[in-house]
């Protein structure tokens, strides 16, 4: 079992701004990272989206199920939570 997710996300304030996004990075227009970079309005965007590893009970609660349900290199979303729109990288699990 999944005890730990290390993730990256783009947090905005629309769906259709992470539809839009997601459309973009699926079609190779542009990379996780860089939109991380350019268009999240998360402080985690300084780090190309990068939330490090967490355990469970550290984030929303949306946002944890989304995370502990995919596995190592999906892209989930757009996964909605109070604080707007995500989409998740997962980046490893342990």
């Amino acid at each position: 079992m999944v005890s730990q997710v290390h993730a990256a996300h783009i947090l905005v304030k629309t769906e259709q701004e992470a539809k839009q996004i997601l459309d973009e990075i699926k079609a190779n227009k542009i990379d996780f990272g860089k939109a991380a970079q350019l268009k999240s309005i998360c402080p985690s965007s300084k780090k190309a989206g990068d939330l490090g590893w967490f355990g469970r009970g550290m984030m929303v609660r949306e946002f944890e199920q989304a995370a502990f349900n995919g596995k190592k290199g999906d892209l989930i979303g757009p996964i909605k939570t109070q604080f707007g729109w995500h989409l998740i990288r997962v980046l490893e699990q342990r």
